[in-house]
């Protein structure tokens, strides 16, 4: 219980003072208003940057999802030489630091006369991602029972409407449980997208962060705290429906 309260209480200062009525982040608030929603709600740089934000999320989420299941398909099905190798290059992600690889992917941009476009962003994102894809849908194939699909091929069945009629609709959960973790990451990736995003192309945490260098306000505590409250009910909703503790191998019953 110590280590919960511990591990949210930052969340909950942060949600405290974006109520607070005056033009200084003070913590408890002074009072309650909603001015602050409404300017980050309607602050130019934070509207295209939330565009920005969708975009790319929207593009290395979906990539994730498909090379992610693709990866763990492989990976789970199949004894080949150079699958260590595999998996060291899926879970590096997991150790590198996040601005190591936004360096990177910035001067590979750079290489590709690409630099600080959506393309390297989508990338730099896509990179990020993918570990977590793989893990749930990894997890998702080790619960299937492998006798239906050996029941779909002993009645004629090929290999790819096994695949598709079979394997794909029962691992559907853990890929679209993949797709949303590697979303909301995507959404609040801040470290690499600062290397590789511009003015007319930088997300919204890179807007937050800019914001933040030239004013002091609780407008940036605002729209913290929608990301923060939106996210959480996102996963609250998608545990319910997709069951993510055990997407995830939390859960082992």
């Amino acid at each position: 219980m110590a280590i919960l309260v511990y591990m949210t209480l930052p969340a909950v200062v942060v949600v405290a003072t974006s109520f607070n009525p005056t033009e200084v982040m003070a913590f408890p608030p002074n009072g309650f208003s909603l001015r602050w929603y409404e300017k980050a709600l309607t602050y130019p740089d934070f509207q295209v940057a939330f565009k920005n934000s969708l975009i790319v999320m929207g593009v290395s989420s979906t990539l994730a999802m498909l090379l992610g299941s693709s990866f763990a398909y492989l990976i789970f099905h199949y004894n080949f030489r150079g699958r260590g190798l595999l998996e060291a290059a899926l879970w590096s992600p997991l150790i590198v630091p996040h601005f190591t690889t936004g360096f990177g992917f910035l001067l590979l941009g750079s290489h590709l006369n690409l630099t600080q476009g959506f393309a390297v962003i989508v990338m730099a994102h896509l990179l990020l991602v993918t570990p977590f894809v793989t893990r749930a849908v990894f997890v998702s194939l080790s619960n299937v029972d492998p006798n239906y699909a050996r029941a779909a091929a002993n009645l004629g069945a090929t290999p790819t409407r096994v695949m598709f009629k079979i394997t794909v609709p029962l691992i559907l959960p853990g890929m679209i449980g993949g797709w949303l973790i590697a979303s909301i990451l995507s959404l609040t990736e801040f470290t690499a997208s600062l290397y590789v995003t511009a003015s007319r192309t930088q997300t919204l945490p890179v807007a937050m962060y800019n914001y933040i260098r030239e004013y002091a306000d609780p407008t940036i505590s605002a729209i913290s705290a929608l990301l923060i409250l939106s996210t959480t009910a996102i996963m609250i909703i998608a545990n319910h429906f997709l069951g993510l503790r055990r997407i995830l191998g939390i859960d082992n019953g």
